[in-house]
């Protein structure tokens, strides 16, 4: 790995393979909300959310996507309309953002006081990532720039004994959106390549149209939460695509 090289890493879909553990927490979250739900989601409901998780942009997203899948609509019908969808649900019960994400965090918390074994354990890394990372920490500069909640971030690589001070992971808590923590990075590091790595194309493509973020080079994971159709559209848009995390920065 060349010292010059700064890696700011998405960190769900890239790290860590965190859909079945997003699925059931939003699953408990909504049954708080709403009393047709049963405690836990079946394993059919389980794989129809991994299937439209490519489109959540925020985890407090999932609970309107179960509550879509509860109603029982398919998978294809809520792919195909995901943001009318999804702010219908929101519409018809008055949910407010800020309260979906109070409530997501809330029931993550319980989760993990109650048993947080087993809230890892539906929290895996994806293959050889833990390895990379821990050698990652000892050569050389990284930041986790995600739109999940810090707290969460510590916990799981805590529980994998990867080593990141906490000023550097730009989670959910800061309120600034990736964009804005890449220029932040970009004037830390003015003399020095960042590289980004993210699995969710519209994320690398509000990077792209940035002015100011020319200097950032752009990786979408294959690995992660993304579709066919992205995967073809990234290459339209001269991104560099990544089959595996062994060769993010051999």
């Amino acid at each position: 790995m060349k010292q010059s090289i700064i890696y700011a890493l998405d960190f769900d879909g890239v790290i860590c393979d965190s859909a079945l553990e997003t699925g059931i927490s939003a699953w408990k979250a909504a049954s708080q909300i709403w009393d047709d739900f049963t405690p836990l989601p079946t394993d059919e409901q389980s794989v129809q959310f991994r299937q439209i998780r490519p489109v959540m942009g925020t985890g407090y997203e999932a609970i309107l996507i179960v509550r879509l899948l509860n109603n029982g609509d398919s998978v294809d019908d809520i792919l195909a309309d995901y943001h009318a969808k999804t702010l219908k649900v929101m519409d018809d019960f008055n949910l407010s953002i800020d309260y979906l994400k109070k409530i997501f965090g809330e029931t993550r918390d319980q989760w993990i006081k109650e048993d947080l074994d087993n809230w890892v354990e539906k929290n895996p890394l994806f293959p050889v990532i833990k390895e990379k990372l821990q050698s990652l920490s000892g050569l050389g500069i990284w930041y986790i720039v995600t739109t999940k909640q810090e707290r969460f971030v510590k916990q799981i690589l805590k529980a994998n004994q990867i080593e990141l001070a906490e000023e550097r992971v730009f989670g959910l808590d800061r309120n600034m959106t990736k964009e804005e923590v890449l220029i932040e990075l970009l004037a830390k590091h003015s003399e020095q390549q960042i590289y980004f790595v993210e699995d969710m194309l519209p994320a690398l493509l509000k990077v792209k149209n940035n002015s100011q973020l020319q200097a950032v080079k752009l990786f979408l994971a294959l690995w992660g939460f993304n579709t066919a159709q992205q995967k073809i559209e990234a290459k339209k848009y001269s991104i560099e695509l990544i089959d595996s995390p062994v060769a993010w920065f051999d």
